[in-house]
C-alpha cells in the first residue's frame, strides 16, 4: 500500500523531487545507561538492574530519575563503577545516537530536493533528507505523512471474503455512519481488532462514554492520549455527554465548544476561538495554534498581547481575555487536529462495522494479517471462542494458504504451519487443483514432489492434524511414516524411469487399497495438544488449561494480556504452563531462572530468583499448569513478572484472598457512583472483607471498612470493577503474602 503511493508520487513528480525524511534517535535515560554500560564492559545483569530502576515515565531524564529513585544515588556512592557509569551517561544524555527514516514523513519539492538540502541513501536504498522534519519545513518545503496501516489491508481482505462467501459487494466508503449495531458493539467495548479502540484503557472509556454517533468516535480518538487523560478532560467530556452541567466563560464560546461539552479538544477550536474573540484571520490563528502546541515562549508572549488586544476591542474584559488565553494554551498542549482524528475514527468505525455485521470474515482477515505473530494469533483465537466462532485445524484437502471462512467457522491455512514453506504449500495446492483431493497419506506422498514436501513437512502436517480427515489416528500416521515415504519414493523413481511394475499396472485398472498402517493407540489429548503447539505455535483442538477452568477463575486476578495494563509493582496472580528459557547461577552460587508462562491469551516472561525457583523447581519440570504470585515490572519494550511464589493448582486453591482494597477518587464519587459500587459488591457476594480507600487530593485518604458487604474476589469481580471504575481500582491482598 504505502510503497505503491510512494512509487506513484515519485513517477508523477520525479525521482529527484521526492524524498523521505530523516529522524534522529537520541540517547534517552535508559538507553544511554545501557550504551555506556556496554562501552565500559560492565556485566549485563548489573547494567540491566540499574536501567530498570529508572522510572518508565515519558520524557524522564537521569537527573529527574535520581530525584525520584534514591537507589540510583546510593549505587553511585557504594560502587565506583556505577559512579563512572552515571558521570559518562550524564555527559552523553540527549546526544544524537543514530539516524533512521521517519515512519511516515515524505517531502515533495517543486525543484530537485538537493537544491534545498543535503540528501543521503537509507538502509533500504531510499532517498532520505539529511535534515529532520522541523528543518525541512524551515527550508520552505511541505511535509506529507504517508502512513501505512495494516488495518486497511484487513478491511480490504474482509470485503473480499464477504464477496466470496455471501456474494455481497461492500463499498466500504459508502457505509452509513449511523448503524445501531456498530454503536452497540462499541458501547459494550467488544473492540478486539477494532482500529484505535482495542486497548483496555480505551475500552474503559467507551463503557463510560457509550458512543452514539460518529462525533463520539472522533472525540474518543482525540481524548485517549496522555495529556487529556491526565488533565481531567476525559471526565469533563463524559460528564457533559451524560447531562452534566457545562459552563462557558462567554456566550460566544458556546457554538464553538458545544459539540465537545465545553472542552477545547481540537486545534481547529483554538483557531475558531481566536477568530471569534480577537478577530484573528485563519492564517494568524494557525500561527497561534502552532505556538501553543509547541510551547514557543517568545511567540506565545507576542500572541498573548495580540489576543488580549483583539478581545478588548470586541468588548471583552482583559482579565477574562487573559484567562481564556491561558485556558486555550493549556488545552492546546494536548489539542488534536480534528481532521486527523476524523480520518482515524472513520477506519475505526469501518472495522467495527465489519466486526458487527460480518464477524467471521473480519476475524479471518485479521488473523491473516498476523500470520507471523503467534502471540497475536493466540489472542484472536481466544476472541473467536468468545464470539462462538469455531477454528478448524489445517487440512490437506480443505485449507488454502491463508485462513479461510467456512460457514460460521474459520479454517486454518497451511501457510500457518511451522516449517511448511510457501513452496511446499503451493505443491500441495497444485496437486489438489490438477488431480483432485488426496485420498490417503500413501497417495499424498506419491503425488507430491518429495524434494519440496519432505519428511519434516509431512511430520508437521500430521502433528497439527492436517490429515485428520483422511486418518483419525495421528499416532498411526507417525508410526507408519517411514514405510509410507519409502513406498512413495519407489513409486516416484519408477515413474521417472518410465517403468511400471505389476502393482502400478493393477492400480491403473482398479484403484488399489493402501497397505494398513501400524496398529498403535492414538496420542492422548495432552500429547495431541503438545504436538499442535510445536507445529502451529499454539493449541488448536483445545488447551491444557481447559481442565482447570473453574480453578483459574477462582484464583487468577489477571491473564497474560490484561497484566500489561497493571501499574508498576502491582501484585498479581496468573495460572498457566511454565517452561524454562534459561537457568543461571548467581554471584552467590544460587540457581535462578528466566521462565515462560503461557495461558489461553498468550505468553509472558517470568523472572524467578533463587528462593521461589528452588521451591518450585520440581513443579516447573513437570507439565501441569501452575499458579504464579508475582510483581509486575515494565521496561522499555515489554512487561515481565517477578515471581514471589509458584504453586500447584491444588495448593493455589487453598490460598484464599485475605481482603480486597478498593481505591477511588473522592472527587469523582457521587450518589450514582456509590450506588454502582454497592451493586457490584452485592452481585459478587462472598466471604472476603472489602476495604474502601477514598483518596482526597492533597489531604490523604479516608478508609472505610465494608465488612458488611463481603465479596467473592474472582476474576469477573475485578473485571467488573475495572470496567466501571478504571484500572487498578481494586487490589487483592493475599494471606501469607509476607
Amino acid at each position: 500500500g504505502r510503497d505503491r503511493v510512494l512509487e506513484y508520487v515519485t513517477n508523477k513528480y520525479g525521482k529527484d523531487r521526492v524524498a523521505q525524511i530523516a529522524t534522529f534517535g537520541t540517547m534517552q535515560a535508559r538507553a544511554v545507561i545501557r550504551d555506556v554500560g556496554r562501552a565500559l564492559a560492565m556485566p549485563y545483569n548489573e547494567v540491566d538492574r540499574i536501567a530498570k530502576l529508572i522510572p518508565p515515565t515519558l520524557g524522564i531524564d537521569l537527573n529527574r530519575a535520581m530525584a525520584v529513585e534514591p537507589r540510583l544515588t546510593e549505587m553511585q556512592s557504594e560502587n565506583p563503577q556505577a559512579k563512572e557509569l552515571f558521570e559518562v551517561a550524564l555527559a552523553l544524555e540527549g546526544l544524537t545516537r543514530h539516524a533512521s527514516t521517519h515512519a511516515a514523513g515524505v517531502v515533495i519539492s517543486d525543484r530537485p530536493v538537493v537544491e534545498y538540502m543535503p540528501l543521503c541513501v537509507g538502509q533500504e536504498g531510499e532517498i532520505v533528507t539529511q535534515y529532520p522534519m522541523k528543518y525541512v519545513e524551515k527550508a520552505g518545503l511541505i511535509k506529507f505523512d504517508f502512513l501505512g496501516l495494516r488495518n486497511l489491508t484487513v478491511i480490504s481482505d474482509a470485503v473480499n471474503l464477504i464477496a466470496e462467501n455471501h456474494g455481497t459487494q461492500i463499498t466500504i466508503e459508502d457505509l452509513p455512519l449511523d448503524d445501531p449495531d456498530t454503536y452497540a458493539l462499541l458501547a459494550r467495548a467488544d473492540t478486539t481488532g477494532v482500529f484505535q479502540l482495542e486497548s483496555s484503557g480505551m475500552r474503559d472509556i467507551m463503557v463510560r462514554l457509550r458512543p452514539e454517533n460518529f462525533a463520539d468516535i472522533v472525540a474518543l480518538v482525540a481524548l485517549y492520549r496522555p495529556g487529556p487523560l491526565e488533565s481531567g478532560m476525559v471526565e469533563h467530556y463524559i460528564q457533559g455527554k451524560h447531562g452534566g452541567q457545562v459552563a462557558y466563560d462567554l456566550d460566544i464560546l458556546k457554538p464553538i465548544l458545544e459539540s465537545t461539552y465545553g472542552v477545547i479538544l481540537y486545534q481547529e477550536q483554538v483557531m475558531k476561538i481566536a477568530s471569534a474573540l480577537a478577530n484573528y484571520s485563519m492564517g494568524e490563528a494557525d500561527i497561534l495554534r502552532r505556538a501553543m502546541g509547541k510551547k514557543i515562549g517568545a511567540l506565545m508572549n507576542a500572541q498573548r498581547d495580540r489576543f488580549v488586544k483583539g478581545a478588548v476591542e470586541n468588548g471583552i474584559d482583559s482579565v477574562k481575555a487573559n484567562r481564556i488565553f491561558d485556558l486555550m494554551a493549556k488545552f492546546a498542549e494536548y489539542g488534536f487536529n480534528k481532521s486527523h482524528s476524523a480520518a482515524y475514527a472513520l477506519i475505526a468505525y469501518q472495522t467495527a462495522w465489519l466486526k458487527s455485521h460480518y464477524p467471521v470474515e473480519f476475524m479471518a482477515a485479521l488473523m491473516n494479517s498476523f500470520l507471523g505473530s503467534s502471540d497475536q494469533i493466540v489472542k484472536l483465537i481466544n476472541q473467536c471462542a468468545q464470539m462462538d466462532i469455531r477454528i478448524l485445524p489445517p487440512d490437506v484437502n480443505q485449507s488454502g494458504r491463508a485462513f479461510q471462512v467456512v460457514g460460521r467457522m474459520i479454517r486454518f491455512g497451511l501457510g500457518a504451519v511451522k516449517n511448511v514453506g510457501d513452496a511446499a504449500v503451493e505443491i500441495i495446492l497444485q496437486g489438489r487443483r490438477e488431480q483432485g483431493p488426496y485420498t490417503a497419506i500413501h497417495e499424498f506422498c506419491e503425488r507430491i514432489d518429495s524434494q519440496k514436501v519432505n519428511r519434516r513437512v509431512v511430520e508437521q502436517l500430521i502433528r497439527c492434524g492436517a490429515f485428520d480427515s483422511l486418518h483419525q489416528n495421528r499416532a498411526q500416521l507417525m508410526a507408519g511414516l517411514d514405510e509410507v515415504i519409502e513406498r512413495a519414493a519407489t513409486a516416484q523413481r519408477d515413474r521417472q524411469a518410465g517403468q511400471m511394475n505389476l502393482f502400478e499396472m493393477l492400480r491403473s485398472q482398479k484403484k488399489m487399497k493402501a497397505p494398513p498402517l501400524p496398529d498403535v493407540p492414538d496420542w492422548d489429548s495432552r500429547m495431541r495438544l503438545q504436538f499442535e503447539k510445536e507445529s502451529l505455535g499454539f493449541f488448536i483442538s483445545g488447551h491444557p488449561l481447559d481442565f482447570y477452568s473453574e480453578q483459574i477463575r477462582s484464583v487468577c486476578t489477571v491473564d497474560t494480556q490484561s497484566v500489561k495494563d497493571k501499574r508498576e509493582g502491582a501484585e498479581v496472580v496468573l495460572c498457566g504452563l511454565f517452561s524454562i528459557i534459561k537457568e543461571i547461577t548467581t554471584k552467590r552460587g544460587e540457581r535462578m531462572a528466566f521462565l515462560n508462562l503461557e495461558d489461553r491469551q498468550g505468553t509472558i516472561e517470568v523472572v524467578a530468583f533463587a528462593e521461589p525457583f528452588t521451591q518450585a523447581r520440581e513443579l516447573i519440570a513437570g507439565d501441569e499448569p501452575l499458579a504464579l504470585w508475582a510483581r509486575v515490572q515494565h521496561d522499555e519494550k515489554s512487561t515481565k513478572l517477578i515471581a514471589n511464589r509458584i504453586l500447584s493448582m491444588q495448593e493455589a486453591g487453598l490460598q484464599a484472598v485475605d481482603s480486597v482494597h478498593i481505591t477511588l477518587d473522592a472527587a469523582r464519587m457521587d450518589r450514582d457512583a456509590f450506588g454502582r459500587l454497592r451493586h457490584l459488591l452485592m452481585t459478587h457476594p462472598g466471604e472476603c472483607r472489602a476495604v474502601l480507600h477514598l483518596a482526597v487530593k492533597d489531604k490523604g485518604e479516608a478508609v472505610l471498612d465494608l465488612s458488611k458487604l463481603p465479596v467473592n474476589p474472582t476474576h469477573s469481580f475485578f473485571e467488573d470493577m475495572r470496567l466501571y471504575f478504571g484500572p487498578d481500582c481494586a487490589e487483592p491482598i493475599y494471606k501469607n503474602c509476607g
